[in-house]
């Protein structure tokens, strides 16, 4: 008699969500970090003896920290965390490699303690946004290639035909970040911790906000618009609004910001019609920019009542709101007489911290309380009634935080600019600095309530992470479909 051979059940391959659960811990926890040296540099410039006569406390080291840890630390891993989790279910494969998802978790880590030891020491390049040193520069470069190979790999192996849009802002963003950090930091070592740059004079400044406004175009712009468009219609239930519309979007964002840089150097030796060309391609920038916030918001249609229920979704939409102020704020700024009063002020700050806590923030507080209850299969975050007080507090805090630093930014410009009949000066610096304390006052306490809500965020994650049921979850990946 001969014996029928039953194959053996195919293994079920899972996503790895290993590494998002990492990374989205670590948002929280950097988040924290970053904006509690923000808060602390801003009370130091209300009472300047906070540093306590200690080198590496002065507001001139904590400062680039602060702007790393929020931007990198933060704000990266929250790309990391969000492109491995959406990159995985809109291509409905695993990610390419684990080990390297792996390292490129860990080797991001240690970049952030790098960073937040070298920094305060004054260990600096003295490039915004690009301070860090050449050997740190190095591993940056290491972990972004791993980081390419592990998206790209996966998109390469995808189930599925179509590429979804989130993914092409992630995929832009990725390039982009890795071409640039590579330009800005070429440079020449003279010790373990100290290098020149290749570039000088006018061609540095240059090179370096081409850098710099690009970093702030794709780090913090196009790689969130990403995840905008994989989460909020996931939260709200509805398709994108359009996907048209977010196809031309893509297109028209990422070939217009390249060239706005020079915006950031107007009234300088960088010649006339360099700087006329960063003001009107940041004047033609409004329209892709206002198209991405029309899509977002427009996506609730026939949804809107989700407001009055889901506190998640009133993050990602408010965010919208500040990603459109902030970014017809930009192209306005831009302009060479308003830039003319604006540049060097408060108001510039207050332009910056719209965009990264009323855009970035929001939209990454949003996502990590959609996301973290699926990583750790829970239905739902703890406390909903948590999220809401979050929701307003972070709300009333970013609202302070910007009104004043606006009103500061005017003022400061106005008197910087006032003369006497005969020629000379109304104001003294020193004048127009003490004019200036009452708004930054405004400014900490806007900002400590910013920080206070991250605190009720963390807590109500942990008691997420903590309940009885809460379990972290292998989802399979689904089979293909017939054909």
């Amino acid at each position: 008699m001969q014996t029928a051979q039953v194959s053996a059940p195919a293994a079920r391959v899972y996503y790895n969500d290993v590494v998002v659960r990492r990374f989205a811990i670590m948002t929280i926890v950097w988040g924290i970090v970053g904006m509690t040296v923000g808060a602390y540099i801003a009370a130091e410039l209300i009472w300047p003896t906070l540093n306590f006569g200690v080198p590496w406390l002065i507001f001139s080291r904590l400062r680039p920290l602060h702007t790393n840890a929020v931007i990198f630390a933060f704000g990266g891993c929250a790309l990391f965390a969000s492109s491995y989790y959406v990159v995985q279910r809109t291509s409905h494969v695993r990610l390419f490699s684990d080990r390297l998802a792996s390292f490129t978790f860990w080797g991001w880590q240690l970049v952030i303690v790098l960073a937040a030891i070298t920094l305060p020491l004054g260990i600096t390049q003295s490039k915004e946004y690009a301070e860090l040193e050449w050997p740190i520069d190095i591993l940056i470069a290491i972990v972004w290639v791993a980081y390419g190979i592990v998206f790209f790999g996966t998109l390469a192996t995808r189930k599925v035909k179509h590429i979804y849009v989130a993914n092409w802002f992630f995929a832009a963003y990725i390039i982009t970040i890795g071409v640039l950090h590579v330009v800005n930091n070429l440079a020449i070592p003279v010790s373990l911790w100290k290098s020149y740059d290749i570039y000088s004079g006018v061609i540095d400044g240059m090179v370096q906000w081409w850098y710099g406004h690009n970093a702030v175009g794709f780090f913090l712009t196009a790689a969130f618009l990403g995840m905008m468009y994989y989460f909020i219609p996931k939260q709200a239930g509805r398709p994108i609004y359009s996907y048209r519309l977010s196809i031309v979007h893509f297109w028209a964002l990422i070939s217009v910001y390249m060239w706005a840089g020079p915006h950031h150097l107007e009234y300088t030796s960088l010649p006339d019609w360099v700087q006329s060309i960063g003001m009107v391609f940041s004047l033609i920038l409004l329209a892709p920019s206002w198209g991405g916030m029309i899509n977002g918001i427009m996506t609730l249609s026939g949804a809107w009542h989700k407001l009055r229920t889901d506190p998640i979704l009133k993050f990602m939409i408010v965010s919208l709101s500040f990603y459109g102020m902030s970014t017809f704020e930009g192209p306005m700024l831009a302009i060479k007489t308003v830039n003319a009063l604006a540049h060097d002020t408060d108001w510039i700050i207050g332009h910056v911290h719209s965009g990264a806590l009323g855009w970035v923030a929001f939209i990454t507080i949003g996502s990590m309380y959609a996301l973290i209850p699926k990583l750790f299969g829970r239905k739902e975050m703890w406390s909903t009634r948590l999220i809401d007080a979050h929701f307003w507090i972070a709300t009333v805090g970013v609202v302070l935080y910007i009104t004043s630093m606006w009103i500061a930014g005017v003022m400061q410009g106005l008197m910087w600019r006032a003369k006497n009949p005969d020629g000379t000066l109304t104001y003294t610096f020193v004048e127009a600095l003490k004019a200036t304390y009452p708004f930054y006052e405004v400014r900490l306490v806007g900002g400590l309530l910013f920080l206070s809500g991250m605190f009720i965020m963390a807590y109500n994650v942990f008691k997420t992470l903590t309940a009885p049921d809460a379990r972290p979850v292998q989802v399979p990946v689904p089979a293909p479909a017939a054909v």
